[in-house]
C-alpha cells in the first residue's frame, strides 16, 4: 500500500516536494491557500543559478536541480532556454575578480574568460564602450517563472498521484491531521512549505529561527523585436551579491570601491541582472530590502537606480517598461541555506532558501523527501 503526504504551499519548495514524494510512489495532496501560486516563486527572474552557489555541495544541487528542471520542463511543455551567463567587467577591480574567480572555479564550472571582443559576439546588448573582459559560464539557464509555476500543477496532476486543493488555508497541524477550511486532512507524512509566510504555522517555532524577510524590486522591459540578448546579463554589483565570488582575494577591494563610488546601492541591496523570457520580455532587477514587515509601496528611486545601472553594461532595443512588481521571500540571517526541521514526528519544514528558490529547490527537496524515505523503508 502506497504511502500518503501532505504539502502546504504551492511555490517552487512546495512543487518541488510534491514532485519528489510522487516519483517515490506517494499517494500526494498539496493545499495552497490561494487560488494560484502568486508569490516569491512567480516574481523573480526565473533563473536556474549555479554561477551564483559556492564550491562543492551547493554547485552540485544547483546542478542537480537544473537536471531536473530540464526533464520536468520537457515533459510539462514549459519553455526553457539554455542560454548561460555573462558577468562582464568595466574596471580593474572587477576584471581582477573575475580572473580570480575562473582560476578557482575552471576545474569544476563549466566557465570561460572572454575579451571584450569575444564577449560582444556573445551579446548584442553589452555595452561596448569601457568593457574590459567577461566570465561566461554556460551553467545558466532561463524559465519564465509564471508560465512553469502555473503548469507545474497540471503536469504533476496528469503524471503522477498528486492532486491539488486551491483556496486552502491551513489552521493548524498535529500529525497525523491537517485542519483546512472546517476539513479534517490525514497523511503519513505532512510538509510545510509555505515561504515567506512561516509564521502562520508553529510561530513559536519560527520566533527561535534566524529568519526575516526580503523585499526585491523589479521590471520587465516590453519584447525586443524578436531580438534575442544571448546570455542573461550581470554587471559588477552581482559580484559582490553571490558567494560563489567570495574565494577570489581581491574582492574586498571591489567592495570598497562601491562603498566609496555607490553607497546608495549597498544601502538598498541592489546588484543588478538582466534575462530574457520566450516572448521577448526583458527582465531586469533587483534590490534587497530586509524585516519582518514592509510598506506596500514600492520605492520610484530605487527602479530608476536599477535602471540607471543597467544602461552602464546593457542596452535594449526597446528599453521601455510595462510592468514593476515587488516579491517577498524568506532570508535566513546566519548564513545557513535553508532549515529543514521537525516540529512534530511526521511533520518536516522546508524553508529559508532565500533568492535561491528556482535555482536550489529541485535539489534540495530531492535530497530531503529520499532521506525521509529511506528513514521510512528501514522503520518498516
Amino acid at each position: 500500500m502506497s504511502k500518503s503526504a501532505i504539502v502546504i504551499g504551492a511555490g517552487i519548495v512546495g512543487l518541488a516536494t510534491a514532485r519528489a514524494l510522487a516519483v517515490r510512489g506517494y499517494q500526494v495532496t498539496v493545499l495552497e491557500k490561494n487560488d494560484e501560486a502568486t508569490g516569491a516563486s512567480v516574481r523573480n527572474f526565473g533563473m536556474i543559478w549555479p554561477i551564483g552557489q559556492p564550491a562543492g555541495m551547493m554547485y552540485e544541487r544547483a546542478i542537480q536541480s537544473k537536471q531536473i528542471w530540464k526533464q520536468v520542463c520537457k515533459e510539462a511543455g514549459i519553455w526553457i532556454d539554455e542560454v548561460g551567463s555573462l558577468h562582464l567587467a568595466y574596471n580593474d577591480e572587477e576584471e581582477q575578480v573575475l580572473e580570480e574567480f575562473f582560476e578557482l572555479a575552471k576545474r569544476e564550472r563549466n566557465c570561460f574568460l572572454l575579451n571584450a571582443a569575444e564577449t560582444l559576439k556573445q551579446s548584442g546588448a553589452v555595452v561596448a564602450e569601457g568593457l574590459h573582459s567577461a566570465l561566461y559560464s554556460t551553467d545558466e539557464m532561463i524559465v519564465d517563472p509564471r508560465e512553469a509555476i502555473q503548469k507545474l500543477p497540471r503536469y504533476l496532476k496528469e503524471k503522477y498521484p498528486v492532486q491539488f486543493i486551491w483556496g486552502a488555508m491551513v489552521t493548524k497541524i498535529s500529525y497525523p491531521s491537517v485542519w483546512c477550511n472546517n476539513n479534517l486532512y490525514e497523511a503519513d507524512e505532512i510538509f510545510v512549505c509555505t515561504g515567506a509566510e512561516f509564521e502562520l504555522l508553529f510561530p513559536e517555532l519560527y520566533a527561535l529561527v534566524p529568519l526575516t524577510k526580503c523585499k526585491l524590486q523589479m521590471m520587465r522591459l516590453q519584447p525586443q523585436n524578436l531580438r534575442r540578448i544571448g546570455p542573461a546579463l550581470c554587471g559588477g554589483l552581482s559580484l559582490i551579491h553571490y558567494k560563489s565570488f567570495e574565494g577570489a582575494p581581491s574582492l574586498a577591494l571591489l567592495k570598497e570601491k562601491f562603498k566609496r563610488e555607490l553607497p546608495e546601492y549597498l544601502q538598498w541591496g541592489i546588484h543588478v541582472m538582466a534575462a530574457q523570457n520566450e516572448s521577448g520580455q526583458v527582465t531586469i532587477g533587483d534590490s534587497h530590502e530586509y524585516g519582518n514587515s514592509f510598506e506596500p509601496f514600492d520605492k520610484a528611486f530605487i527602479n530608476e537606480m536599477i535602471v540607471d545601472y543597467l544602461g552602464s553594461f546593457a542596452l535594449f532595443a526597446n528599453g521601455k517598461i510595462v510592468e514593476t512588481w515587488h516579491g517577498i521571500y524568506p532570508k535566513l540571517t546566519d548564513g545557513s541555506t535553508e532549515i529543514v526541521i521537525k516540529p512534530q514526528e511526521g511533520v518536516t519544514i522546508i524553508n529559508g532558501l532565500g533568492g535561491a528558490g528556482m535555482t536550489l529547490s529541485f535539489g534540495l527537496c530531492e535530497s530531503v523527501i529520499a532521506e525521509n524515505y529511506k528513514k521510512s523503508l528501514t522503520i518498516s
